[in-house]
């Protein structure tokens, strides 16, 4: 069974109308993730390692 998927826009990508914002869905299993410029093109992941992208994010271990 396939399930639509309702995309939501981050809440930090501007503030503006238009194409400038990374969306997420969620589904029973998986994550979603797209930019509104590309929406055919998306990533899939699961929570977990989601999660661990965003905590390396977050302490600064992808700065040059």
């Amino acid at each position: 069974m396939t399930h639509a998927l309702h995309w939501q826009k981050s809440t930090f990508s501007g503030g503006g109308e238009g194409n400038t914002c990374v969306e997420l869905a969620a589904a029973p299993t998986t994550l979603h993730l797209r930019e509104s410029d590309t929406p055919n093109t998306e990533l899939t992941t699961t929570a977990t390692p989601l999660t661990h992208l965003i905590h390396r994010i977050k302490s600064g271990q992808f700065r040059p």
